[in-house]
Order: C-alpha cells, then sequence, then structure tokens
C-alpha cells in the first residue's frame, strides 16, 4: 500500500495504476471516436462532391447531345426548307416537256372519250 508522505515515485498503489489505466483508455477512445467522427464528416463530403461531379458531368453531357441534336435538325429543316422553295419556284417548260405534256393530254383525252388512237 502507498504511503500518504511518499514521495510522488514512491506511490505505486495497483489501484492508482489501474484507474490511470481506465482514464487513458478512455480518453483514448473519445480521441478515437472524434477521429472517427471527423473521418465519418470528410467521407459523406467526398461522397456529396462525387455525386455533384457526376451530376454535373451528366447534364454537361446532356446538354451536349440536346445541342447536337439541335444542329442537325436545324440543318435538315434547312435542307427541306431550300428543297420547298425549289419545288415551289415556277418552271419554265421546255418544248420537249411542251410536246410531252401535249401527248399526254391527247392520249387522257382519247382514253376518257373512248375514241380511238
Amino acid at each position: 500500500m502507498a504511503k500518504l508522505n511518499a514521495p510522488g515515485s514512491a506511490r505505486n498503489d495497483p489501484a492508482e495504476d489501474a484507474m490511470a489505466t481506465v482514464l487513458r483508455a478512455e480518453r483514448e477512445a473519445r480521441e478515437a471516436i472524434e477521429r472517427s467522427k471527423v473521418e465519418a464528416s470528410q467521407l459523406a463530403e467526398a461522397s456529396r462532391s462525387g455525386a455533384r461531379a457526376v451530376a454535373e458531368r451528366t447534364e454537361r453531357r446532356i446538354r451536349a447531345a440536346v445541342s447536337a441534336f439541335e444542329r442537325e435538325l436545324a440543318q435538315r429543316l434547312g435542307e427541306i426548307d431550300a428543297e420547298a422553295a425549289l419545288i415551289a419556284a415556277p418552271h419554265e417548260l421546255g418544248a420537249d416537256e411542251l410536246s410531252a405534256l401535249d401527248r399526254a393530254v391527247r392520249a387522257l383525252a382519247r382514253e376518257l372519250t373512248g375514241a380511238r388512237p
């Protein structure tokens, strides 16, 4: 048993040693819990950051796909409009076309009236 008036180094009571061990283990456990909380917080933030990065990358890819689609659509609509303008423009018939049209009209008239060719 330790003496009350003994110098500090002389006090070596097993109960005090056990108490010091328990207190040290408790302090180390609290420190480990705090480190775990910090680590968990860092992991959660890293996960949120990763999710944000994925969402941003996905948004950029979607915008790029939509933009490419809109460009292609505009090009195709331009081609359709140009073709429609060509179709709508008056066309002067040449002599060969007029002659072919005349023959076709006469043939149709004979067929409709039942006349012999």
